[in-house]
């Protein structure tokens, strides 16, 4: 599987297959957003709550490519409402297959009100992913969350061995949180996201780093538009 990072919350997954998996995309007005990094192919989109910074390309990609479109069932709904095909509404506890992954929707602490024309509309709650392989491998895809214990039950129900945590503080968790968050979930690997786009999100993942030394887990930041294999 080829990971690469397009800048805050948002990944491309390219698997053995061919899939291509967007995860919250945001690329326009994305300052992290590689320049030059062309999408030429979406089969799937997840999205774990409807800010703009997580939802925003959602609509103008799934147009574009036709792609099968997973989020809570409310911000399906919204999608819908805006033209959006193939959209595969699920709720928490909740697993489908879409392509080669079967995608587990899972809890997140934060909110999810969608930015429509000037006002707020309800997108349901916020969510994250435990995202399932054919080769037996999960990984965990948090979306924008503070720790909370139950992640300890990702760890028992689903055993993933990489998980995406944000950690710049402020609209999700920092580093300290997301050190705990790793000390629940007990992953070979964390891959950070949602920090460095704008000033105020501040963590750093040396920051998690130094927090987590004592444990068997690898912080592995990543450079916008650069792929690399898990």
């Amino acid at each position: 599987m080829e990971i690469t990072w397009l800048g805050h919350g948002s990944f491309q997954f390219r698997l053995p297959s061919g899939q291509v998996i967007l995860m919250d995309p945001w690329t326009d007005g994305n300052p992290s957003y590689p320049k030059g990094h062309q999408i030429d192919r979406v089969d799937t989109i997840c999205i774990t709550h409807g800010h703009f910074d997580h939802i925003h390309d959602a609509v103008p990609l799934a147009h574009k490519f036709s792609p099968e479109v997973a989020a809570i069932f409310e911000t399906c709904q919204w999608l819908e409402s805006k033209g959006v095909k193939n959209t595969r509404p699920m709720n928490k506890g909740g697993s489908q297959k879409l392509g080669d992954v079967t995608l587990t929707m899972t809890h997140a602490v934060h909110s999810c009100g969608i930015l429509d024309e000037g006002k707020i509309i309800y997108g349901g709650e916020a969510a994250g992913y435990v995202m399932r392989f054919p080769d037996g491998r999960a990984l965990y895809f948090a979306g924008d969350t503070n720790v909370f214990s139950d992640m300890q039950l990702v760890e028992q129900l689903y055993h993933p061995e990489l998980a995406f945590l944000p950690i710049g503080d402020l609209f999700t968790m920092g580093p300290r949180e997301a050190a705990m968050a790793c000390r629940l979930l007990k992953v070979q690997m964390v891959i950070p996201m949602h920090f460095g786009t704008f000033p105020a999100l501040t963590g750093r993942p040396e920051d998690l780093s130094a927090l987590i030394a004592d444990l068997d887990t690898e912080v592995r930041p990543l450079k916008p538009g650069v792929t690399v294999g898990w």
